[in-house]
Order: structure tokens, then C-alpha cells, then sequence
């Protein structure tokens, strides 16, 4: 498994979007309203009917309730369904929106992701000035829910490709197959691949109060019992329809498929919707047998676990027999430090978003004098400090005159120890960007390794100010 940083530019939308509809479950009007965001934002959604105006990352880890739709939660707000709206913005490319909706759940439209995609399309599509990372996938990768025998897995390919195989064991809705051979076809080929209910399921949920919003221009709903007069009549009623009939394929009332396989399809629109919630694109094969928002959202926490993970201990690959990109004395030439407070020896990377930097750790450090002599270590605040010294390379790679600026901490946030330095170690910093630098601010990620494993980490914000 490798995280790695693509040619692909991050991309987000030009204009801001709204349309209105009513929550499927609710049963309440909702506008939603897309707009754009900046490079590294993610995917968010933003509930503007509440004090404040919280927002909920679309985050795996926030997922609390899967039993009608991908629930998200975060300090008791919650986002009701979300997938279908992921799925649209995944499906044509886009990294960076903000979701904003003045209810707990997206307008369901006629079920599908077509009304989001014509939204997004309407809105504009442009690139932003950051590379995407992309989660390249080497080994297999699964998941299985023993109790519903679902499976889903990711294995190697070229690119973000899917399949969904759907069984539910009845004869109104036999086996069916989708694949989705690259994200470009999502557009014609799924996003208009309507959501689907068996009747037994649309009469327990009438009975609980729930779809509110439905009716029978926005759910395919497959007949797989004998209906009595008496559940036509409540159909009837909840649906405000006249009359209610079955066609001859199963399908309740006069909805026509879209597809042979719609159902196998839509399956295929929740899964890509559920796994935005990585976080990460993914460059792999998903293969998903007998799919649902809980065996989604169940792989997806576990991705990110994978991608969380080997994002920390992703070591740059540096040879430290090359010629760096930058030596002390350049270094000295943009940093201000001086002995004995430089603490970086080395760059070997430096683009408009990241940076790489080395420091050879001898028993010769001042430090080490009164820090623990008999069994010498090096300070943690000052692997933060080298760390934020090579951030200062970046920030000040901005400026054309970087000998007449200083760097100062502005934050320190989630600050990690994970093993000691001591003399004779070689720690190689890594520090990218979370956002991009604005009016001199840097706000970034910072990781340290000794050895060619991970020993601190970091989220540093640092400003430069101009020598007066």
C-alpha cells in the first residue's frame, strides 16, 4: 500500500449551486446548496438551519446509522443520506465542495444521483493549484459481515474501478451485475440508477413513520408478495395516488426501469458514494458481493484506518548519498537559525505544497550536555523544532527574498512522540501542506522519522513576518 501524490490537480467547483426537494425519511422540504471549497478542504456537509452553523466532515469515522442510508453524526448533528449527493461529486471528479442544507438530509429527487450531477455540471467544474493524493492499492483488502454474508474487497488495478453483485434471493429481483470500468462513465452509465424497496420493507416503514418523502416517482419498489386489498389501499393513501398497480415485471405502479440490472447499479452508486467517506481516492478494483450501507461504511472505516496509518509511516524515499536539493549553507542563506539552533542539514524535496529535510544527530549537539547525558535523547520540542524549520523552507520558498523574513509558531496542534532520537540517528522530515499558504500562513503536516521509522508527528501553523 503506498500513498502517493498524483500529476492530477485537486478540483472543486466554480460557482455555487442550490436545489430543493424533500428528505425521502423526513418528509421535509430541504434546499441544498453546493459551493465551492479550497484545495485539501475534503468533502463537508454544513447544517446552516442550526446555531453556528456546524459542519460534518463526510468522514467514515462519523458514520452512526446505516439502516436506511448512510447516517454521519458528529457532536449530536447529524446528516441523514448522504450517499447519493457523494456519489455525484465523486463520479464527476470532484475533491473540495461544501454541502450546505438547511435540514438533516439531502432532497432524494427521484432517487438517483442525476439531479446532483446536473447541479454540479451547471455549477462548473474547475481545477485548483494542488496535486491529489491517491490511495494505491498493492495487496487485497476486505471486509465480510458474517450475519448478512456481504463481502466487499479492493485489490490492484490501474485505476478507481467497481463492481457490485446484488442477490436478494427472490424471484421479482433475481441476480444481477454492475461494473463501472472508470469513474468518467459514472455520469451515463449509474448516476440516474434510481434507489429500490421490496413491499414488505415500504410497509414497515409506513408503519414506523418513515419515508414520509416517498413516492413512487423517487424509489422502484419490487413486489415480492401477494398484495391484499387492504395494503393497496394504504399505498394508495401514502403514495396520493388514484389507483396502484403492479406490472407484469414485479414493479409497483407505472415506473419504468432504466436498466435490466437499475438495481445492481444503484447498489454500485451507494458504494462509491459511501467509500468518498475515506477520504482518499482510491486506485484499486472494488468488488462488492451482496453490498449495504452498513458492509460499505464497515470497509470504508477500515481504509482510512490503512490509509491513516500508512500515511504516518509513509517514510520518504530519500537516497542520502545524493546530492540534496539544498545544503546547510543554502539553507543558512533563506533561514535565520544559527548554531546551535539550526536543526535541518539537508533538503531533498521541496514543491509548492511539501517538503523533505534531513538532520544528522551527533553526540556533538549542545542539547545533549544537560538532556539526560548518561543516556542521552533528543528533546521532543526540538524534533518539533527542526521539523517546523524545514515548514519554514516551504512557507519561505514563497517569498523572493527570504533572508529578509522571520518564521513564528502561530499553533501547535495534535503533537505526537512516538520513539526516542538519540546520538547517531538520521531524521528525515517530512512537512505538507493542509491548506494552501495564505497572506504568509502556513498551516501543514509534519512528520519526523529516525531510522526509517516514525517518531513524532505534528500539525504546526506558522506565519512569516517581514524584518522591519
Amino acid at each position: 500500500m503506498a500513498i502517493v501524490n498524483t500529476e492530477n490537480k485537486q478540483k472543486t467547483i466554480k460557482n455555487e449551486v442550490s436545489l430543493t426537494g424533500v428528505g425521502l425519511h423526513t418528509g421535509k422540504n430541504v434546499t441544498l446548496t453546493l459551493k465551492p471549497a479550497t484545495a485539501n478542504y475534503g468533502l463537508a456537509f454544513k447544517r446552516v438551519d442550526l446555531e453556528g452553523a456546524p459542519v460534518i466532515e463526510a468522514d467514515a469515522n462519523y458514520v452512526t446509522n446505516t439502516q436506511r442510508g448512510t447516517c454521519l453524526e458528529k457532536n449530536g448533528v447529524t446528516i441523514q443520506t448522504s450517499e447519493h449527493v457523494l456519489a455525484a461529486l465523486v463520479g464527476l471528479d470532484v475533491d473540495n465542495v461544501i454541502v450546505e442544507l438547511n435540514a438533516s438530509e439531502p432532497p432524494i429527487m427521484d432517487g438517483s444521483s442525476k439531479f446532483f450531477i446536473k447541479a454540479i455540471e451547471d455549477a462548473g467544474i474547475v481545477e485548483l493549484d494542488a496535486t491529489r493524493e491517491e490511495f494505491v492499492v498493492t495487496d487485497v483488502i476486505s471486509y465480510t459481515d458474517e450475519e448478512s454474508g456481504s463481502e466487499i474487497l479492493v485489490m490492484p488495478a490501474k485505476e478507481y474501478q467497481i463492481t457490485t453483485m446484488v442477490d436478494f434471493g427472490t424471484k421479482v429481483l433475481g441476480t444481477q451485475n454492475a461494473t463501472l470500468s472508470q469513474i468518467s462513465d459514472f455520469k451515463d452509465q449509474i448516476s440516474n440508477s434510481r434507489t429500490f424497496s421490496f413491499l414488505h420493507e415500504i410497509e414497515m416503514l409506513l408503519e414506523h413513520g418513515l419515508i414520509k418523502g416517498g413516492d413512487l416517482n423517487n424509489a422502484i419498489v419490487y413486489v415480492d408478495k401477494p398484495l391484499s386489498p387492504e395494503t393497496m389501499e394504504k399505498l394508495r393513501i401514502a403514495f396520493n395516488k388514484e389507483n396502484i398497480s403492479v406490472k407484469p415485471n414485479g414493479i409497483l405502479d407505472n415506473l419504468t426501469l432504466h436498466y435490466p440490472n437499475e438495481a445492481a447499479r444503484h447498489k454500485l452508486l451507494d458504494v462509491l458514494g459511501d467509500l468518498a467517506l475515506v477520504g482518499t481516492r482510491i486506485r484499486g478494483k472494488v468488488i462488492a458481493n451482496k453490498p449495504g450501507h452498513f458492509v460499505n461504511t464497515q470497509f470504508a472505516k477500515k481504509l482510512s484506518k490503512i490509509i491513516k496509518n500508512e500515511r504516518r509511516n509513509n517514510v520518504p524515499n530519500i537516497d542520502l548519498s545524493q546530492e540534496p536539493l539544498m545544503d546547510v549553507t543554502q539553507i543558512m542563506d533563506m533561514l535565520p537559525h544559527r548554531q546551535p539552533f539550526l536543526l535541518l542539514d539537508k533538503v531533498f524535496e521541496l514543491s509548492e505544497n511539501h517538503v523533505v529535510g534531513m538532520k544528522n544527530v551527533t553526540m556533538n549537539e549542545e542539547f545533549f550536555k544537560g538532556h539526560f547525558p548518561g543516556a542521552p535523547v533528543m528533546p521532543g520540542v526540538l524534533i518539533v523544532e527542526a521539523m517546523a524549520q524545514t515548514g519554514g523552507i516551504l512557507v519561505l520558498s514563497t517569498v523572493p527574498d527570504p533572508e529578509n523574513y522571520l518564521t513564528f509558531f502561530m499553533k501547535m496542534d495534535k503533537v505526537k512522540f512516538k520513539r526516542k532520537v538519540s546520538p547517531g540517528d538520521t531524521l528525515i522530515f517530512k512537512c505538507s501542506l493542509i491548506t494552501p499558504i495564505r497572506r504568509g500562513i502556513c498551516h501543514m503536516q509534519g512528520y519526523a522519522y529516525a531510522n526509517g521509522k516514525l517518531c513524532a508527528e505534528a500539525e504546526l501553523m506558522a506565519q512569516i513576518s517581514k524584518v522591519k
